[in-house]
C-alpha cells in the first residue's frame, strides 16, 4: 500500500494504517531530531510528538507533497520551537559539574578512532540553519526542492545553506585532524607563498 493511501486511510481514523507510517518513518524521524538536538532522549520524545501531531492532524495533510516532506516539517517545527524553549531556560557551564565519568562517551569506530566523534562535534557546532539543510540532504536524502518546502524557504536559499553547512563541517574536520593536506594547501595560498 502507498503513503498516499495510508494517510488517507488515517485521516478515516485507521490506527493500523497510522501504524504503518510510524514503522516507515520512527527511526527515521528520531535520527534527524537527534542530529538538529543532540540529545537522544529529547529526539525520542520529540518523535513521539511529531507522530502525536500526524495522527491528530492527519485531515491537514494535502497531497500536495510527499508525506515524508509533511512529516518531516512537523519535526522540524518542534525542534526549532524545543530550541527556543530551552535557550530561555538557564543554564548551567558544564565545567561547574564534576565530571566522575570517563570521556569516551562518543562510539569510536576502530578503524579509525575520533571520526564519528569529530563529526558529531562538528554538526553540533553549525547553527541550525546549515544543520538541518545539511543532515536533510546529506543523511536523510531529501532533494534541495523537498528541503524547502520542510524548511519553507526558497531552493536558493537551501542551496546557499548546504553549500555553507557542508564547508563550515569541512573546516571543522580538518582543524580536528591536524590541518590535513587541504590545510596546508589553503594556507600557503591564503599567505601567498608557493
Amino acid at each position: 500500500m502507498d503513503e498516499q493511501e495510508l494517510i488517507r486511510r488515517v485521516q478515516q481514523g485507521d490506527e493500523w494504517a497510522f501504524g504503518q507510517i510510524m514503522a516507515l518513518y520512527k527511526d527515521r524521524i528520531v535520527n534527524y531530531l537527534y542530529q538538529f538536538t543532540g540529545d537522544y532522549q529529547k529526539a525520542a520524545e520529540l518523535g513521539q510528538e511529531t507522530f502525536i501531531r500526524v495522527y491528530f492532524k492527519a485531515d491537514r495533510y494535502k497531497p500536495i507533497a510527499p508525506l515524508s516532506s509533511w512529516i518531516y516539517t512537523i519535526a522540524s517545527n518542534l525542534a526549532k520551537t524545543e530550541r527556543r524553549r530551552s535557550r530561555k531556560m538557564a543554564t548551567v557551564s558544564l565545567e561547574d559539574i564534576p565530571n566522575n565519568y570517563s570521556s569516551g562517551t562518543y562510539y569510536e569506530d576502530p578503524a579509525d578512532p575520533g571520526l564519528v566523534r569529530n563529526l558529531r562535534e562538528a554538526l553540533d557546532e553549525l547553527h541550525p540553519r546549515y544543520r538541518v539543510p545539511v543532515v536533510l540532504k546529506d543523511m536523510e536524502g531529501f532533494s534541495q526542492e523537498e528541503i524547502a518546502k520542510i524548511i519553507k524557504r526558497p531552493v536558493g536559499t537551501v542551496k546557499a545553506r548546504i553549500s555553507r553547512g557542508r564547508e563550515q563541517l569541512r573546516r571543522k574536520l580538518e582543524k580536528a585532524r591536524g590541518g590535513g593536506a587541504f590545510g596546508a594547501d589553503k594556507e600557503v595560498s591564503e599567505n601567498g607563498r608557493a
